[in-house]
């Protein structure tokens, strides 16, 4: 195997770029990238536990109001 064959790789848009050989700009904008992706998943696991609680916050009330007369 050669060392290009070990080096990762970088497919974007159909295109296969070594990523040890890359500019350094595109390493930092590949970073960014990695550091968004990671926030949208934490993001997406925040909501997640805010639905959990908003269920849970839905069903106490409920008990809550079974106890308290209605008006018409």
């Amino acid at each position: 195997m050669t060392n290009s064959e070990n080096s990762p790789v970088l497919t974007f848009n159909g295109e296969k770029y070594d990523i040890n050989t890359l500019p350094d700009k595109v390493k930092d904008l590949l970073k960014a990238a990695k550091v968004a992706d990671n926030q949208i998943k934490i993001q997406e696991d925040n909501l997640k536990l805010i639905t959990i609680a908003r269920q849970t916050i839905a069903a106490q009330l409920q008990k809550e109001l079974d106890s308290v007369d209605t008006i018409s």
